[in-house]
């Protein structure tokens, strides 16, 4: 499954261009005051997780739902090809005179 960070694409659809206009709707409407730094990573970057305050700020200044803000591919992900692991031997015995014995 792949996840992809739409924000940008969803800002740009309501006609919000900037950080600095998504951070006066994030203050105005949602009540959340946001770094100007903060709101930059949220545009710029896939974050690797998010609040739930966030998420629902982002959805209340947008006007939009957490599908408009993240597209979800649920292809299934092909395994690797790992080479085959190696099979565990049983331990050899040893004689009182520390040399290996033959199995029995």
């Amino acid at each position: 499954m792949k996840i992809r960070w739409r924000l940008r694409m969803t800002a740009a659809q309501r006609e919000v261009w900037t950080g600095t206009e998504l951070r006066r709707l994030l203050e105005e409407k949602a009540g959340m005051p946001i770094s100007a730094a903060s709101v930059s990573a949220l545009l710029t970057k896939e974050p690797s997780q998010i609040k739930l305050s966030t998420l629902i700020a982002l959805c209340t200044a947008l006007q939009c739902t957490p599908n408009d803000l993240f597209e979800i591919d649920t292809t299934p992900v092909e395994a690797s090809a790992s080479p085959p692991r190696p099979t565990a031997t049983a331990p050899q015995a040893v004689n009182a005179r520390g040399r290996s014995m033959p199995p029995m």
